[in-house]
């Protein structure tokens, strides 16, 4: 990043970990390249959620992302940082074994092993120029938990919404809408993608509905005066046509083995 005089632009830098002395660390260290690699730290946090929030009133050009934290660990708050507009790199900061570092270099995503060593660091921020972020499905492949969060884009910042609040994910045009028992709320996620991240919280029941699997109360015929019967899935903590979802012919079977009908 350059400057229009052509001197290093000031890097602005967000530490997320959950040790204080690794947050530290890396403040220490950056202090020590701040000479060749103009940097500013303009905040730390101890996990991924306290992150996004810090970056609802902070501008930052790049997150140094611990992985395994509580609340919220690093490799989903990149997926997060990635919906971004513009996106937001995230440099992960890692004490994983070779294995799992194989699996960062193969996705081409960038890390640092602790202990951190200042030229690494300093290496790592040069090359963010020409650097192509991750898409999500890279990401996901690294995550060592399903997220228990969907990003939700609402005036310019990021909404967390927790996955064990969704009743049912309804794809509508280009978007999916999440339900809850409060409000609704737009996703830039794919449906298909979602069932195949979540199978064993989410059951699809219509081409273009998952419902969340705790939240079914039951199941109903009805219409069959009518002559065109069909079932419709009873949701808990939504009353009337809200808290009723039909059940395709095609899906019906699957929904009636995984209830237990």
């Amino acid at each position: 990043m350059n400057s229009p005089a052509g001197q290093p632009a000031m890097l602005r830098v967000l530490i997320v970990d959950d040790e204080a002395p690794a947050r530290s660390r890396l403040r220490d260290l950056l202090g020590d390249i701040a000479r060749s690699c103009p940097n500013v730290v303009v905040g730390m946090a101890a996990n991924g959620v306290e992150a996004l929030r810090l970056l609802g009133t902070e501008k930052a050009d790049v997150v140094l992302a611990d992985i395994r934290m509580p609340a919220m660990d690093g490799v989903e708050l990149a997926r997060h940082l990635v919906r971004c507009t513009p996106p937001l790199p995230v440099i992960f900061v890692t004490a994983y074994d070779q294995y799992a570092v194989e699996a960062f270099e193969l996705a081409a995503v960038d890390y640092l092993l602790k202990p951190v060593r200042a030229e690494r660091l300093e290496l790592a921020l040069g090359k963010l120029r020409s650097r192509q972020l991750p898409a999500d499905p890279v990401l996901a492949g690294l995550a060592p938990n399903e997220r228990r969060h969907f990003s939700v884009s609402e005036r310019g910042r990021i909404l967390l919404l927790p996955v064990a609040d969704v009743l049912y994910l309804k794809a509508e045009l280009k978007y999916v809408t999440a339900r809850t028992t409060e409000r609704e709320y737009l996703l830039d996620e794919s449906l298909v993608q979602l069932e195949q991240e979540f199978p064993q919280r989410l059951l699809r029941v219509h081409r273009s509905c998952l419902v969340a699997r705790d939240a079914v109360l039951g199941v109903e015929r009805v219409g069959e005066g009518d002559g065109e019967g069909h079932w419709e899935v009873l949701l808990r903590g939504l009353e009337g046509p809200e808290g009723r979802l039909p059940v395709s012919r095609r899906q019906w079977p699957a929904v009636k083995q995984a209830l237990g009908r």
